[in-house]
């Protein structure tokens, strides 16, 4: 059986998955997500699908977010009738996660214009067409096709993908995980491949010692309570949320450090919140002791939750010191900037990046040391600390990745490296030549394989 690869979305670039598998009788699409270094009416964003939605006949999903399944309902606003496969809480992320882009959306097209790519009414009837499944539960989509779901550990619920095709196996690793975290269990490992579609985030990159990572956390904090500052933190709404929120609660439990006001100020992070409380069973052992033994996981004394407009103005009158964690995670929107253009200016405060930071993004040009930035129509002068903490990290690093390719038994045929930019890319195709001796390619946007 003839079976092509086509790339289709983040081929030397980290945002916008996007994979079609076609055989001689089906066509499978492995995640739809958008670009996030242009607005939603730009660039890859709007540009057609180069196969026809209706055609398609299963869509399989990594994980919730935006850069994976960022334009679903543009798929089936196009027309795609068929299931789209994921885990319980993939289904359930993707729905909050795709009703606030709707809205962004409308939003940003009322004050500048630029057509929606969808609207709230196909977010609907794309969850409607989410088929669950659970981890390593075979799942046929024709009589030689079949695919299974492992743990990727990136966030709740992120998946391997092992596609099987009349004798081959194709793996799709999402977004690999950074063990061990507070809440996650460890990435899976895959036994056998033919192909590996792998992710390159830090390709190049090795992350700080994770030992270290919440000493220099708690140090941040320290020094913030010393100079009266506040501590901006921008953070994707599941994972990184809850995770910092372990790691605080920690930290005033054993009285680490003084209490102070930390507000979660994201109403998308507060029902993903809710969502990890829907799920332990997906957790690892030591979260699921702690919860047996009556710790809330993300509760703690000075902790707020400011849902509303209104509960989020009035975190301008809490004097300093505070926390603040808002989205959206790279500063492309959200109520950080709202934030930003209140305390960037304050020498005494600190912008805390705690996740990768896409080209083109505020976030970016904020890390990469932009001195002045214009947020939200005004200048505004960066005097505030900007800090990042790498192992915190729900990417692997290059070394975490190379390791979980050499577990794989048997050799793959071939191995294309995607979901980074193309330095990251490269390097990882580089260090697996080197140290695995096994064949590995960065493709191009648009490249179809013969598998």
């Amino acid at each position: 059986m003839s079976v092509t690869l086509s790339f289709l979305g983040a081929a030397r670039k980290v945002t916008g998955s996007q994979y079609l598998i076609e055989t001689e009788g089906q066509k499978i699409l492995v995640d739809c997500g958008m670009s996030q270094d242009c607005r939603f009416y730009e660039g890859a964003n709007i540009k057609p699908f180069v196969f026809e939605p209706s055609e398609l006949d299963a869509v399989l999903i990594t994980h919730a977010h935006m850069d994976h399944t960022g334009k679903l309902p543009k798929l089936v606003k196009e027309g795609y009738r068929g299931s789209i496969y994921s885990t319980p809480p993939t289904k359930d992320f993707a729905e909050i996660l795709l009703r606030d882009a709707a809205e962004l959306m409308l939003q940003e097209s009322q004050d500048i214009g630029g057509k929606p790519l969808y609207f709230d009414a196909d977010v609907t009837e794309t969850i409607r067409q989410f088929k669950t499944v659970n981890y390593r539960e075979e799942t046929k989509l024709a009589p030689d096709i079949s695919f299974r779901l492992l743990d990727a550990g990136h966030v709740l619920g992120s998946s391997i993908i092992e596609l099987k095709i009349e004798g081959k196996t194709i793996v799709f690793s999402g977004d690999l995980g950074n063990p061990p975290t507070p809440l996650l269990k460890p990435t899976e490992a895959v036994e056998q491949a033919d192909y590996v579609i792998i992710e390159s985030t830090y390709g190049n990159k090795i992350h700080e010692v994770r030992d270290e990572r919440n000493k220099k956390l708690e140090t941040i904090i320290e020094k913030v309570i010393a100079n009266k500052g506040v501590l901006m933190m921008p953070v994707f709404a599941f994972e990184k949320e809850q995770e910092i929120l372990f790691e605080i609660d920690k930290f005033v439990e054993q009285k680490q450090i003084t209490p102070i006001p930390v507000f979660i100020d994201s109403p998308l992070a507060i029902h993903a919140t809710k969502i990890y409380e829907r799920y332990p069973d997906y957790y690892n052992v030591e979260a699921k002791k702690l919860i047996a033994s009556g710790d809330k996981l993300f509760s703690f004394p000075g902790m707020v939750m400011t849902p509303t407009v209104a509960e989020s103005k009035q975190i301008n009158g809490v004097p300093p010191p505070k926390i603040i964690i808002a989205g959206s995670g790279m500063m492309i929107g959200g109520r950080i900037l709202h934030h930003a253009v209140r305390y960037l200016s304050d020498s005494n405060s600190v912008l805390l990046f705690m996740g990768y930071q896409a080209a083109g993004s505020l976030g970016r040009r904020l890390f990469d040391g932009a001195r002045s930035v214009r947020i939200l129509g005004q200048s505004v002068r960066v005097n505030a600390l900007v800090k990042g903490l790498g192992a915190y990290s729900s990417h692997a690093d290059q070394e975490g990745l190379v390791a979980w390719l050499d577990k794989i038994k048997n050799p793959p045929k071939n191995i294309f490296v995607t979901h980074g930019e193309e330095a990251a890319s490269l390097a990882l195709v580089s260090h697996i030549k080197e140290f695995l001796n096994l064949d590995a390619q960065a493709p191009f946007m648009d490249d179809k394989h013969e598998l």
